[in-house]
C-alpha cells in the first residue's frame, strides 16, 4: 500500500510560548546541507494561504498563537532582529532574536529612529510590499510597479538585474563570475569604498550595511556579494543581507 504523510500535532515551545496542538512535517530525506546546520526545521512565518500540508491545510505558529491567546488580539504580530558580531556594541549585543505579540522598545529606541509602517499585500502568502525604487551612492533607481518581499529564511538580498549592476559597477573590481554564479569584488575592498545601497520599504529608503555587502569568500582573493539577481522571478527576495540593517515589525491586520 502507498503511505500517505500527515502531520504530527505537537506542543511547540517558542521561546516560552507554548504552541498547542501544532502541526509538525515530517521529513522523509534531508539535503546533506541541512542535517550538518545547527537548525532542527524550519518555522513558517508566511500566512497560511500557501501552506502544503495535505490533505488537509493546518494552521501556521503563528495563527495558532492567536487562536490560542498566546499573544493578544490587540498585537497579532511579531518581530525579527538579525545581529552579527559586529553588533556587539549595540544593547543587544548583536544577540538576534524574535518577538511575539509585543515590539521590543529598547532595540526601536536604539535605532534612533520611528517605526516606519507601510502596507502589506498577503495575497501571495509572503510579507510582501511596494518598493519601487533603490539607490546607489544616492543615485536613485527607478523600479516602477515592483514589488518585494522580506524573508528571514533567505541568506542574501535577491533583486532585479539593473540594480544588482549599478552597485557592483559602483566596486572597484568586482564582477559577476561564472565560477560564483554571481557578483564578485576583491577582498581588500574598504568598506569606505562600498557603495552606499538602499531600498524602499513603502515610500521609505533603508540602507542595507556595508559589512552585509559581502557575504562570503568566494574565491582567493574575492568575497561573494551578499546582493545577487533574483533572475527570472518577479519579486526581489530582501533576505538577511537586507533585514541585518533594520529591525523588521511584522503586523497581520485581519
Amino acid at each position: 500500500g502507498k503511505l500517505t504523510p500527515v502531520a504530527r500535532l505537537e506542543p511547540v515551545n517558542i521561546g516560552g510560548v507554548v504552541v498547542k496542538g501544532q502541526a509538525i512535517e515530517l521529513a522523509d530525506t534531508l539535503s546533506t546541507q541541512f542535517a550538518s546546520g545547527a537548525g532542527d526545521g524550519l518555522l513558517g512565518l508566511a500566512f497560511g494561504n500557501i501552506n502544503t500540508v495535505k490533505p488537509t491545510t493546518v494552521k501556521t505558529p503563528v495563527e495558532n498563537m492567536i487562536s490560542q491567546s498566546d499573544i493578544p488580539k490587540t498585537a497579532q504580530l511579531f518581530t525579527a532582529k538579525l545581529g552579527s558580531w559586529r553588533d556587539t556594541d549595540e544593547p543587544d549585543k548583536g544577540e538576534s532574536f524574535y518577538t511575539f505579540g509585543f515590539i521590543d522598545q529598547e532595540t526601536v529606541t536604539a535605532s534612533g529612529e520611528d517605526i516606519h509602517y507601510t502596507t502589506v499585500d498577503k495575497s501571495k502568502g509572503f510579507w510582501m510590499f511596494d518598493s519601487t525604487s533603490a539607490t546607489v551612492n544616492g543615485k536613485p533607481i527607478a523600479r516602477a510597479g515592483n514589488k518585494a518581499i522580506a524573508d528571514t529564511g533567505t541568506t542574501l538580498a535577491l533583486v532585479d538585474d539593473n540594480t544588482c549592476k549599478a552597485i557592483y559597477d559602483a566596486i572597484e573590481g568586482a564582477y559577476y563570475d561564472n565560477d560564483s554564479q554571481g557578483y564578485v569584488y576583491p577582498s581588500n575592498t574598504a568598506l569606505d569604498k562600498l557603495p552606499v545601497v538602499s531600498f524602499a520599504v513603502g515610500d521609505k529608503q533603508f540602507v542595507v550595511q556595508k559589512e552585509d555587502l559581502g557575504f562570503a569568500e568566494a574565491k582567493s582573493g574575492y568575497v561573494y556579494g551578499g546582493i545577487q539577481s533574483r533572475g527570472s522571478m518577479d519579486m526581489d527576495i530582501l533576505g538577511d543581507s537586507f533585514l541585518k540593517g533594520i529591525y523588521a515589525v511584522s503586523i497581520d491586520e485581519l
